[in-house]
């Protein structure tokens, strides 16, 4: 599911910095630590953390679509309940809108209809919206508190993005305001992760050298 060719000739592409980000914490009881310090709120322990994840692809159980996270932090909840914290990483790339087939609009209008959280929104207008990349991850996300298996109870989409690419702070900004409850989306950049303490010595100053090199003067 990995574009090689994109991920070995953009390394300043969101692809490779998810990796370089999120890699070295990709064990259980790490990972674990790091959501704790990231996102205090989060319950549970991670069980796994998956890179290119979604819960099924094409299974109309969900999305009906290949829509992947960029990684996932599968929660356990005890008994027998999952969670996850699923994130979407951004670096210089600039929003556009994703083609979104006929098809498959019903089953999107469906999700966000059950989900409550777009009262008042135009969905059939979000459909052609620069802002249904971000729709699309979170529908996925909702997707999996409505799935019939009932195995995911808590769910949230993070959308990490570059301090210095303001186009995606407005249009978080502007996606956040169509929805009537926010606490299954949030959004950071790669400073705040960065700069918390998690990451390695070592780590942390190769993620500045590569991703704040204008900091250093």
């Amino acid at each position: 599911m990995l574009d090689e060719e994109r991920l070995f000739s953009d390394l300043l592409s969101s692809m490779p910095m998810c990796f370089n980000l999120f890699g070295t914490i990709a064990e259980p009881e790490l990972a674990t630590r790091a959501l704790k310090s990231w996102f205090p709120d989060v319950p549970g322990r991670v069980e796994r953390v998956i890179f290119e994840w979604s819960p099924a692809r094409n299974d109309q159980s969900y999305l009906g679509n290949r829509t992947a996270f960029d990684v996932a932090f599968i929660l356990d909840l005890g008994g027998n309940q999952r969670g996850v914290l699923a994130i979407e990483t951004k670096y210089h790339e600039h929003p556009i809108r994703v083609g979104i087939k006929p098809r498959s609009v019903p089953r999107y209008l469906e999700v966000s209809r059950r989900s409550g959280l777009f009262d008042g929104v135009d969905l059939d207008s979000l459909v052609h919206d620069v802002a249904s990349q971000l729709w699309l991850d979170h529908l996925l996300a909702l997707s999996m508190l409505q799935h019939p298996s009932r195995q995911w109870t808590w769910v949230r989409f993070v959308v990490v993005y570059a301090d210095g690419n303001p186009s995606w702070e407005r249009l978080i900004a502007r996606y956040r305001s169509m929805l009537s409850d926010a606490s299954t989306f949030a959004s950071c950049t790669i400073d705040d992760l960065i700069d918390a303490p998690v990451l390695e010595p070592a780590v942390r100053a190769a993620l500045i050298e590569r991703y704040r090199c204008w900091e250093r003067r």
